[in-house]
Formats: structure tokens, C-alpha cells, sequence
């Protein structure tokens, strides 16, 4: 039984909102494990990832650097599913578009907070850059299949104890 989802739905499953988990090689050298970061991020179906950075963090000077990264997603309530995506950094745009700043502001915030966010933060447009992620490798489950073969919890599992 594949757990995998099919393309139509893993992008979908992308481009809902969701809080990801981007990975990036830490090459400052010793013994680093990949930089794991949660972000904001914006997808549509077939398009790139966009993910918004400050310049000078380590976050951003890494991407930079590495010219690739990858994202994950995840639903937290059974059945669990999750998609990851890499790829390489398609573009770079600096500075970050003020259009794609609000469209990620509101996003994830509700209209209210987005305007705060936007007006206190709004010294970041010259500190922040874009990046684009082009989909290269896509590792998806949906383990609903899965999980169906399994009785739901708190249900009788027909044996009289």
C-alpha cells in the first residue's frame, strides 16, 4: 500500500497554511547539522516556494550560500500527513516586494494583527530579501489508508476482558 500522495494533492496539501520547517546545509564549518528553522511561506500549485529572510542572519546568509533548501509541512491530527519539498534557490529578490510581505503578513495573521505587524515591522522591508524555491524532489505520506486498517481510538476492539 503507497502512503505517498499523488502531485495534485501534495500541492494542495503545500499551498494550504501551514507553519514550515526549512532546512539548510550549515557549511560554517565542524560538525554542524543542517540549520532547521520554522517559517513562513507561501506556495501556489506548480509555482515556487517563497520564504522571506533577513540578509544578515544565519538563516539568510546560509540559503545564500547553499543555493538550495528544503521545506517541510506537516497536519499534527490523524491521520497524520506531511509533505517535504527541495530544490534550488530560483531567485533571489532583494529587497523583498512590499506586496509579497502583506500577502505573507495576512497569510497567517487575521487582517487586524497583519496591520500591526505590517506597521512595526515595517523597517525590515530594507533588512529582508525573498527567496524562490523551485520543486525539485518531493517527499509526501497520507497515512489515511494506513490508519484505516487500524480500529479508531477508544473503540471496542471486540475481545471481552
Amino acid at each position: 500500500m503507497s502512503i505517498s500522495m499523488p502531485p495534485r494533492d501534495r500541492e494542495a496539501f503545500l499551498a494550504e497554511r501551514r507553519v514550515g520547517v526549512l532546512g539548510v546545509a550549515d557549511g560554517r564549518g565542524g560538525e554542524r547539522a543542517p540549520l532547521l528553522v520554522p517559517v513562513w511561506y507561501a506556495y501556489e500549485p506548480g509555482g515556487d516556494v517563497l520564504v522571506q529572510t533577513g540578509r544578515e542572519t544565519v538563516k539568510g546568509r546560509l540559503l545564500l550560500a547553499a543555493g538550495r533548501f528544503s521545506l517541510c509541512v506537516q497536519d499534527e491530527r490523524r491521520p497524520y500527513r506531511y509533505v517535504s519539498v527541495e530544490g534550488e534557490v530560483a531567485a533571489v529578490e532583494d529587497p523583498v516586494p512590499p506586496a509579497v510581505r502583506d500577502a505573507l503578513a495576512h497569510r497567517y495573521l487575521d487582517p487586524d494583527e497583519a496591520r500591526g505587524y505590517l506597521a512595526a515591522t515595517a523597517g525590515q522591508l530594507k533588512d529582508d530579501l525573498l527567496l524562490r524555491l523551485r520543486p525539485q524532489r518531493w517527499r509526501t505520506a497520507d497515512f489515511s489508508a494506513f490508519a484505516a486498517d487500524f480500529p479508531a481510538p477508544g473503540a471496542a476492539t471486540g475481545s471481552d476482558a
